[in-house]
Order: structure tokens, then C-alpha cells, then sequence
């Protein structure tokens, strides 16, 4: 056994063997050293191109720049056209009969009393506004006041006081609307098609 550890102890010398798997022990077996891995392939050979294909290339690229330069010179005098500032010609036709006339006029005395009036509906609304905010404050109050008094006499009925009602979920509800509805008008569907012009 002695005579094993003192070989494995003993310094080896590389040799060509171990040299050529890129693996050697410099200073006994715990030692080891690789050489770095060297990744190369071999060069692509370089093709020769024939001159005058080369020529025809840069005259082909060329010509097509050119090209480009010229339409894009030519359609740089071009305006796109705005038509949302445009009116149409139904309107211009009809100017005679949407032009209003001066026949109403509003006096000093008049115009005081829409300011007036104008006041007196903006305060009118807040004080609206905060009669519901007060109402709604009492009521969120009453509420927490009772379920506090509920769950003072009884935690059960508490936790059940608190559960969501399932029912009032798909709530639904038909008001007032803006406009009157449309008799026989189909909603679309959310699908259109795109009519715009394109001004390349």
C-alpha cells in the first residue's frame, strides 16, 4: 500500500500521449491542467465574382435608387388632402337654407337674467349634490350601527348579515335615455370595413 501512494506521490513527467488529449499532470494526480479548448473550422474559400456581374449589380442598384428619388421628388409637390376640412358639396348647396337669421336679438336685460338663471341652477344642483352625499353618509352609518349592535348579540347572524346577496348581481336596470330609441335599428356587431383612402 506504501509502495502505491509513494508512486502516486512521485511528480510525473507529461507525455506525449496525455499532450495530445489536451489533458496532463504537472505535479502528481491531484493536479491536473487542461489546455483550452481551441474551436476553429477550416477558412471558406473566397469565390471569385466576375467582374462585370458586379458591375451589372451596382447598375441595377443604382437605377433603383434612382428611381425612388424620382417618384419621391415628383409626389413632394403633392399635398395630401384633409378631407375632415373639406365641406362637402351637399352643405355648400344648402348654405342658403342653414344660414340663420338676425331676426332675434338679445337685449342687455337678457342676457343678465340667463347669468342669473344660469347661478341659480349651478347652485341649485350643489346643493342636490350634497343632500346625496349626506343621505348616503347616514345610511352607510345606520348600517354599521346596526350590524356592530347585531354582532354584539349574535356572531352568527352577523356572518350571514354580511354575505353578499347572489341575487342582485345581474342587476338590470331601464331609465331615462338621452335619445328615444330607433324602431328597428341593429346594433353593430363591431366589425367594419375600412374605406379610408391611402395616400402612398
Amino acid at each position: 500500500m506504501s509502495l502505491i501512494l509513494s508512486l502516486l506521490r512521485t511528480p510525473i513527467a507529461p507525455s506525449k500521449a496525455l499532450l495530445a488529449h489536451s489533458l496532463h499532470t504537472g505535479a502528481g494526480p491531484s493536479c491536473f491542467r487542461f489546455t483550452p479548448a481551441l474551436f476553429a473550422e477550416p477558412l471558406k474559400k473566397k469565390r471569385k465574382i466576375d467582374p462585370q456581374v458586379l458591375k451589372q449589380r451596382e447598375d441595377r442598384k443604382r437605377k433603383r435608387l434612382e428611381k425612388q428619388i424620382r417618384r419621391l421628388e415628383k409626389n413632394a409637390r403633392q399635398l395630401k388632402p384633409v378631407e375632415d376640412l373639406q365641406v362637402p358639396i351637399e352643405l355648400l348647396d344648402q348654405a342658403a337654407q342653414r344660414r340663420r337669421t338676425q331676426g332675434v336679438k338679445v337685449t342687455p336685460e337678457m342676457q343678465d337674467e340667463r347669468v342669473l338663471l344660469e347661478k341659480q341652477w349651478a347652485k341649485f344642483k350643489m346643493q342636490e349634490k350634497l343632500a346625496d352625499y349626506q343621505l348616503i353618509d347616514r345610511v352607510l352609518a345606520a348600517q354599521t350601527k346596526a350590524l356592530n349592535e347585531l354582532r354584539f348579540e349574535s356572531e352568527e347572524l352577523y356572518q350571514a348579515a354580511i354575505q353578499p346577496d347572489m341575487a342582485l348581481v345581474p342587476l338590470k336596470a331601464v331609465g331615462p335615455v338621452a335619445t328615444p330609441p330607433i324602431r328597428g335599428y341593429e346594433m353593430p356587431d363591431g366589425e367594419y370595413i375600412d374605406i379610408s383612402k391611402k395616400w402612398e
